[in-house]
């Protein structure tokens, strides 16, 4: 145990002493000392001692729509862990193709009792589906929370990040670095992101370029939100003439970097690509990826604060609380083509 002591001191930078202290449930440890100890423990792969075990408070659902696209991974994790530490335990349920539906999740989490759930990138994202299924879970007693995506019909916390905001940014950037032709590679129409998307689009390049909407119709395509979409969205654009994409997210990105490969052009070189997200392990990619990035850190912790806010009964205002993005420049993006 000795050398655990030392080993857990060093890593919390604090006292070995202090370390026994927590160990041994002792009073008189700050809570941000304690929680560092518990969080070295951890860190080294000790076991807690069962005495220092928290015992939940409850089970928080948390619904992401898959795992493949490396952000919901990322936002499961700041979620899990601020509900982690308000003693709750998060139960993470995916959707995937063929699989269980976002109704059928439900369903299941709230058979199993949960204190709330928080919905990420659902069917509160999607203009064509029925808003009553939220209003018949707050029926139920179930408080929820909604993550990037936006209906004026359910009366809930939203947490989204600012669309409009992130593709001005990036046209912006672009038309900086002298492009005039920019592609935007997109999900689905009816997605409340992807729309709001389009509109940041059309503005910028209304405001950079003097483009109207009409002029800008052509540089929009939508596909699906995999690198094999990217892909095919980019292989559009630039067979249209662009030399810069802009990407609704960093999967479609590294689909057009692939897209602009096989036609035989270099990135960034021939082909300018912007992403969206700001991924993990993006900033490794070949070319490292410029990209949009959504503040994950913030908009989780904001997530779980508004869902204990409504579970302890002094809810948060029902209406959204949108982030502002941050334009990371990386080795994706160069000068525009000269003609």
């Amino acid at each position: 145990m000795t050398a655990r002591l030392v080993d857990i001191a060093a890593h919390a930078g604090v006292s070995e002493a202090t370390v026994s202290r927590v160990l041994n449930g002792k009073p008189g440890v700050a809570v941000g000392t304690r929680e560092a100890v518990l969080a070295a423990l951890d860190v080294l792969g000790y076991e807690r001692p069962v005495r220092l075990r928290r015992r939940s408070a409850g089970l928080i659902g948390l619904i992401t729509p898959e795992l493949d696209n490396p952000i919901f991974p990322a936002l499961a994790q700041v979620i899990a862990q601020a509900l982690t530490r308000q003693g709750y335990t998060p139960v993470l349920a995916t959707q995937t193709p063929g699989g269980s539906t976002e109704d059928e999740l439900t369903e299941m989490l709230v058979d199993r009792g949960v204190s709330g759930i928080i919905f990420v990138s659902g069917l509160h994202a999607d203009t064509t589906a029925d808003m009553e299924r939220y209003e018949v879970l707050r029926a139920q007693g179930v408080p929820y929370v909604l993550v990037n995506g936006f209906s004026p019909d359910v009366a809930a916390p939203f947490v989204s990040t600012d669309d409009r905001a992130a593709m001005r940014l990036a046209v912006t950037h672009l038309t900086s670095l002298g492009h005039t032709r920019i592609g935007l590679a997109v999900g689905p129409k009816r997605f409340v992101p992807v729309v709001r998307k389009i509109e940041g689009f059309r503005l910028g390049l209304l405001e950079r370029l003097g483009l109207d909407d009409e002029a800008s119709e052509e540089l929009i395509q939508h596909s699906l939100y995999t690198l094999e979409g990217g892909q095919a969205a980019a292989t559009t654009l630039i067979n249209r003439g662009c030399t810069a994409v802009v990407c609704a997210s960093d999967m479609m990105a590294l689909g057009a970097i692939r897209a602009a490969r096989d036609l035989g052009l270099s990135v960034p070189q021939d082909i300018s690509v912007v992403g969206f997200d700001d991924s993990p392990l993006i900033a490794f990619t070949d070319p490292p990826l410029t990209t949009i990035r959504q503040p994950v850190q913030a908009m989780g912790q904001a997530a779980v604060r508004a869902l204990l806010e409504e579970i302890g009964g002094t809810p948060a205002p029902h209406g959204e609380f949108v982030f502002m993005p941050e334009l990371v420049v990386r080795g994706s993006t160069g000068s525009g083509r000269k003609e």
